[in-house]
C-alpha cells in the first residue's frame, strides 16, 4: 500500500475582508482539494499540544507521528541535521535569522527574502569575524542559517520568534535566562559588521531590504527519535525546501528527496513537487509533501499569494498525484496543514487545523463539504492527538 501526506504549511485561516468574509481556503478555486473532502473523511486535527507553541518544529513533529512532549528539544536541532550537523553531547544549535532592523525596530524577519546566494556570503563573513572553537556560522537557505554553540550543556535560554513581533523594537525581544548575554552580544556584533557590508550597501542600492542584523532564537540539543521504519514498519521519504523538514525526516531516516526549483517561497515549483512525488512512490512506502508558500504569505500578510498559493498546490500537486494513487491499487492520504498562519496576525495560531483522510480501504460515506475550515468543524470529527492521524494513516482508519 502506498501512502501520501499532503502539508500547506499555515494554510489554516480567518475570514477576511479583502475576501467578502471568506478565507483563502473558502475563496480559492481548488477542485481536487473539495472533491476529495466531500468524498472522505473531514475533520480537524489537534497538532499542537497544550502550552507549547504552534511552530512549524512542533507541529511538524506531530504530523509525522511523533508526540512532541516527549520528543521535541528545540527547532535548530532539526535544521541543523538537513546541514550536515550532528551535535554532539553538550552542543546546543540555533537558528539564525537575517533580519532587518532599522532604529531599533526588527521591520522585517527574513530581510526581504534575501536571496540565498547573498545570505551564504554574509554568514561566512560572520564566521570569519565572530567564529571561533566554540562558535560556529553554518549557512542555509534564503534566510534561515544555524549558530551552534560547543561548551552549552548548562545553557537555559528561552528565545522569541522574529516573525512575532516584526514591527517591534528588538530590544524588548532579547533572549532570557542563563547563558543570554552572549547570543546578545553577538546579536549587537553582527548589525556592526553587517551593516557596513557591501552586499548590503548594494541591497539599499537597489531599493530592498539589507541583511544588517541577525537573529537567534529556537535553540536546542539532538533530540532521541526512534526512526520511522522502526516504529512504524513502513519506510518513508520527505519533499521539502526548508531544512526543517528536511532535517526532521534525517532524523526519522526518511530518504530526503531534493526536487529542482523548490525555493520554500511563492517562486517555488509546484508541478515539480507532484512530478518527484510520484516517481519517489515507485520506491518508498510513503511520500511527505510539505508546501511552504501559503505560510509566507500568512507571515507576509499576503492575501492574493495565500489563495495563489492553495490553487497551485490543489492543481499540481493533489490533482496529480491523488489520480496517480488511485490507478496504483491499494493507498492511503491524508491533507492537512501543521497549523494556522492567519493573514490578520502574520503568525502563528494555535488552533485544530482542518484535514482530509481518505484511501481505497476507507469505509466512510463521505463529508459532503468542501476542504475549509468551517467545513472541517463542522463535521464534529476530531483527532486529538495529532500525531495518532499518522498511525491511522499507516494503520488504517479505525471501524465504527
Amino acid at each position: 500500500m502506498k501512502r501520501v501526506v499532503i502539508v500547506p504549511d499555515g494554510v489554516g485561516d480567518w475570514p477576511l475582508k479583502e475576501l467578502g468574509g471568506k478565507t483563502p481556503l473558502e475563496a480559492a478555486r481548488k477542485p481536487n482539494l473539495d472533491r476529495l473532502a466531500k468524498s472522505s473523511i473531514l475533520g480537524t486535527l489537534k497538532t499542537c499540544p497544550d502550552g507549547m507553541y504552534p511552530g512549524s518544529d512542533i507541529c511538524g513533529l506531530s504530523l509525522v507521528g511523533y508526540d512532541p512532549k516527549s520528543s521535541y528539544t528545540g527547532r535548530a536541532p532539526l535544521e541543523a541535521a538537513n546541514l550536515g550537523l550532528v551535535l554532539k553531547p553538550g552542543e546546543v544549535a540555533f537558528r539564525c535569522n537575517l533580519v532587518t532592523e532599522e532604529n531599533g525596530i526588527l521591520t522585517d524577519y527574513s530581510a526581504g527574502h534575501i536571496s540565498t546566494e547573498e545570505a551564504s556570503a554574509l554568514i561566512s563573513d560572520l564566521e570569519k569575524h565572530l567564529g571561533n572553537d566554540r562558535i560556529s556560522f553554518h549557512p542555509g537557505k534564503m534566510y534561515r542559517h544555524i549558530l551552534c554553540l560547543k561548551q552549552a550543556a548548562d545553557l537555559a535560554v528561552t528565545t522569541d520568534q522574529p516573525h512575532d513581533f516584526q514591527g517591534s523594537e528588538y530590544r524588548d525581544h532579547w533572549p532570557k535566562g542563563k547563558g543570554a548575554e552572549l547570543l546578545v552580544e553577538l546579536t549587537e556584533k553582527s548589525r556592526k559588521i553587517l551593516s557596513a557590508h557591501p552586499i548590503n550597501q548594494k541591497r539599499i542600492a537597489r531599493a530592498l531590504k539589507p541583511a544588517n542584523m541577525i537573529w537567534l532564537w529556537g535553540g536546542g540539543s539532538a533530540p532521541a527519535i526512534e526512526p520511522f521504519q522502526s516504529k512504524y514498519g513502513i519506510s518513508g521519504g520527505v519533499i521539502s525546501a526548508v531544512d526543517l523538514l528536511n532535517g526532521l525526516g534525517r532524523y526519522l531516516g526518511w530518504d530526503v528527496i531534493s526536487v529542482p526549483g523548490a525555493t520554500g517561497y511563492f517562486d517555488t515549483d509546484y508541478k515539480a513537487k507532484g512530478i518527484y512525488a510520484i516517481r519517489s512512490l515507485s520506491k518508498l512506502d510513503l511520500v511527505f509533501i510539505h508546501v511552504e508558500a501559503t505560510d509566507e504569505a500568512g507571515h507576509t500578510g499576503n492575501v492574493a499569494e495565500k489563495v495563489r498559493a492553495i490553487e497551485r498546490i490543489d492543481q499540481d500537486i493533489v490533482g496529480p498525484v491523488l489520480e496517480h494513487l488511485k490507478r496504483g491499487g491499494q493507498w492511503r492520504a491524508f491533507v492537512a496543514p501543521d497549523h494556522f498562519t492567519p493573514i490578520v496576525k502574520k503568525t502563528h495560531v494555535a488552533e485544530p487545523v482542518p484535514f482530509i483522510f481518505a484511501g481505497s480501504d476507507v469505509e466512510h460515506p463521505g463529508s459532503g463539504k468542501p476542504y475549509t475550515e468551517r467545513s472541517a468543524k463542522e463535521t464534529g470529527i476530531e483527532v486529538d492527538p495529532g500525531f495518532e492521524l499518522m498511525n491511522r494513516l499507516v494503520n488504517g482508519w479505525p471501524r465504527g
